[in-house]
């Protein structure tokens, strides 16, 4: 049994695979949500059982690993997973209903992806892993056929996805060239070379495709816009999650010197995705793509931790991503709910919210505060640790941009509290939510507020799992 031990949470959920599959194959009739309910609760306990898991020796010859990274990651991706699949457990739509076996093997099958990825370290399985988080998506993307612009936008998801692994796939060839290996461990060690360096860029460039960094953009508004708004706040934090945990494993691990060197390439990543993410959400008048452009922002804010090049920058990333979750997956939820009722996803529907669902408007008033980095929630931490860590190593041109598109973001992050608090409703009656939908939008509430108001616990977590990657 000790030698199955690092694969503990990946053949728990594999299990959980196996019993929605039987599950969809036994269940009757036109509506199936009981399988949501299944796969829900399956999650549950998955993240339960994570949290005291201890770390475990490398596997498979040093290529599956479960240290203090992996374990960290795979409770964010736990976490999320399983408020996104909380939420969608009241969609509405009957190809949700009746295709219910298939939604959530493809999502569980992607989460499985995502936990394999944090724990590799051989390019092969970090490759492999990769692919099968994101194929499932590019199905997810598409699943209501009948909706024309969620078939346009699986189809533009799966080219640009396509072409982002090919380059990938390029960059690795060419690393496992020029050091005769495949183990990140041993690449580490590997003096540079062109060849390296190329192969090295090729890979930044497929991952900056994953993570939604700009000029690598493109799919994500029509995505986000036309997708199920619980499968897109699920898609807006976990895949991003998993994007920035290989970026470590392949960039920073190993030391200082060799995370020096990616510095100016991660600093322009960095500038032109905050700079593009903000500019571009300022005209938005539909929320889900106002919060598509917001996160491109936030990666852009994510990679500025990321240029550090350092352990408290790395540690700064990890915790801006679980203070992104709940902010960013809270801000989906509610534009979910007020879709729901109003029939619109436009920023205007949110006219005198707060006169009709007080709750509701506060909730999203502290999601768009976070996102903002206004003080005291989780999203100011978030966004002053990244940028403590980037002034540490003399990047203070960088911090001084970031802060200035902070104060840019808050312009179309309060023109829709201004929508709720100031100006008058166009409908009278409370906004009716679901109450699977209510609770994941209070945990996502609980969540930015207790990291706002006790963040040092995460950002303890974060530094020790830091100290091991340098």
């Amino acid at each position: 049994m000790s030698a199955l031990a690092p694969f503990a949470l990946e053949i728990g959920l594999g299990g959980l695979l196996l019993v929605v599959f039987v599950a969809g194959l036994l269940a009757g009739g036109e509506d199936r949500r009981g399988i949501a309910w299944l796969a829900t609760l399956g999650v549950l306990i998955l993240g339960i059982w994570s949290i005291g898991l201890p770390p475990a020796g490398p596997a498979l010859g040093g290529m599956f690993v479960q240290d203090g990274l992996a374990i960290f990651a795979k409770r964010l991706f736990l976490a999320a997973t399983f408020i996104g699949l909380l939420a969608g457990l009241s969609q509405s739509d009957r190809a949700f209903a009746r295709r219910s076996a298939e939604y959530h093997l493809l999502l569980l099958g992607s989460l499985l992806g995502m936990l394999v990825l944090a724990s590799a370290r051989d390019l092969i399985l970090l490759f492999v892993a990769f692919e099968l988080m994101s194929i499932p998506l590019y199905v997810l993307a598409g699943f209501l056929k009948g909706d024309a612009g969620a078939v346009e936008a699986s189809l533009k998801f799966f080219l640009v996805g396509s072409v982002s692994s090919a380059v990938m796939a390029y960059g690795l060839s060419f690393v496992y060239g020029a050091a005769g290996t495949t183990d990140l461990a041993r690449i580490a060690a590997v003096g540079g070379s062109p060849l390296l360096t190329l192969g090295l860029t090729a890979t930044l460039v497929g991952l900056a495709f994953k993570i939604a960094a700009f000029p690598f953009h493109m799919w994500v508004p029509d995505t986000y816009e036309a997708a199920s708004t619980p499968f897109v706040a699920w898609l807006s934090v976990a895949p991003k999650a998993a994007g920035f945990v290989a970026i470590f494993r392949v960039f920073l691990e190993g030391g200082d010197e060799r995370a020096a060197a990616w510095v100016p390439g991660a600093a322009l990543l960095a500038t032109v995705t905050m700079l593009a993410g903000n500019l571009m959400a300022l005209p938005q008048q539909n929320a889900k793509r106002l919060l598509a452009y917001s996160g491109i922002a936030q990666i852009g804010y994510m990679l500025v931790g990321v240029a550090a090049g350092s352990a408290s920058g790395t540690a700064m990333v990890l915790f801006y991503l679980v203070a992104y979750v709940f902010g960013n997956m809270g801000a989906f939820l509610v534009v979910e709910a007020l879709a729901r009722a109003e029939g619109s996803e436009a920023t205007a529907a949110f006219r005198g919210l707060a006169q009709r669902s007080p709750l509701l408007a506060l909730a999203m008033l502290l999601f768009l505060l976070s996102l903002g980095g206004i003080p005291f929630v989780a999203g100011f931490w978030a966004k002053l640790y990244v940028f403590w860590a980037a002034a540490e190593r003399g990047l203070y041109w960088l911090v001084l941009l970031g802060a200035i598109l902070t104060v840019v973001a808050l312009f179309y992050y309060l023109l829709v509290a201004k929508r709720m608090y100031i100006e008058a409703p166009e409908r009278q009656g409370r906004v009716p939510v679901a109450p699977t939908l209510a609770i994941s939008v209070a945990l996502c509430a609980i969540g930015v507020v207790a990291l706002g108001l006790y963040p040092k616990a995460v950002v303890m977590a974060a530094l020790r799992v830091a100290a091991q990657i340098f």
